[in-house]
Order: structure tokens, then sequence, then C-alpha cells
């Protein structure tokens, strides 16, 4: 399929589709009939063992926003080849937005992460001198409970 950001406003999502009875040629004859189809898409199984025809679901782009429109009011919870399908708007296609769910690249790597959350030499510095001056003496933390060897409350 052409790239979903040229025709955002045409471009509808079909899911739900039988994944062995579903081909483009019957989403074509399904989709026809709400105006000119400029493209369908079905995404083929990332799986190289797998021998369905696609992933359950597809696109299909219109030549006209109206057209999709009208898809997706008449064809949307409609039922093709015994599975109720979804149709809606497409999204337009992410590319690596940063800070995005499932992107590809390690957070620390992103740009601009380091630049924010990165520690400066005097914060090190004030850091370790924290450290030193607690580390030479610890506070004992059963001082104070010498006179204590019963639990509960002293009785009178």
């Amino acid at each position: 399929m052409a790239d979903t950001s040229t025709r955002p406003l045409s471009t509808v999502y079909v899911g739900g589709l039988h994944p062995t009875f579903v081909t483009a040629s019957t989403l074509s004859e399904a989709f026809i009939p709400f105006g000119e189809i400029a493209d369908i898409s079905l995404p083929k199984p990332e799986a190289p063992s797998s021998t369905d025809l696609h992933r359950g679901f597809g696109y299909v782009e219109f030549e006209e926003a109206e057209d999709a429109k009208e898809a997706i009011s008449n064809m949307d919870q409609s039922e093709l080849f015994g599975k109720v399908i979804k149709v809606a708007m497409a999204k337009p296609e992410r590319k690596d937005e940063a800070g995005a769910l499932g992107s590809k690249t390690a957070i620390w790597e992103q740009e601009g992460y380091l630049a924010e959350h990165a520690v400066s030499a005097e914060d090190r510095q004030a850091m370790q001198q924290t450290r030193l001056g607690a580390g030479s003496r610890p506070d004992d933390p059963m001082q104070g409970l010498e006179g204590l060897d019963v639990a509960g409350p002293q009785p009178e």
C-alpha cells in the first residue's frame, strides 16, 4: 500500500479478516460500492513458516475521503466470510517516534536523554562527600534501647 500518511483521510483499516478466504480481490469487491479504490494492502505474516495469506487485517485506500467515511459507516461491524470485521480510519504510520512504546532505540540512546538526565561532576563530588561523611561513623539503630528487656508496655 502507498504510505498512509499521503492520504490519511482516505485510508481505512479493516480488521478481523478471515485468514484464508479474504484476498485483495475479495476486499476490493466488498469495498468498491463506496467509491474508487486507489490501493489495497494486506500485510503478510512476519514468521516465514506461516501459511496464512495475511495477518488478519488490511488497508483500503480510496481516491476520495468521503468514500472512506461512507465505507466506515456502512461496513464497520458487518460480516465478511463469517467473521465480523472492524472498519475504521487508518492511523498514520509512525516512524520511530522518540519515547514511543515499541521504539527500536534504547531510551539512553535517544536524542536529548543524556542531556536531560546526566549527572554533573559537581553533583557526583557532593554525593561522594556525603557518603564518606556518613560512612565514617554509622548511627547505631539499637542505641537507647538498653533498658527495654520486655516487649510491650511497662508494668506499673
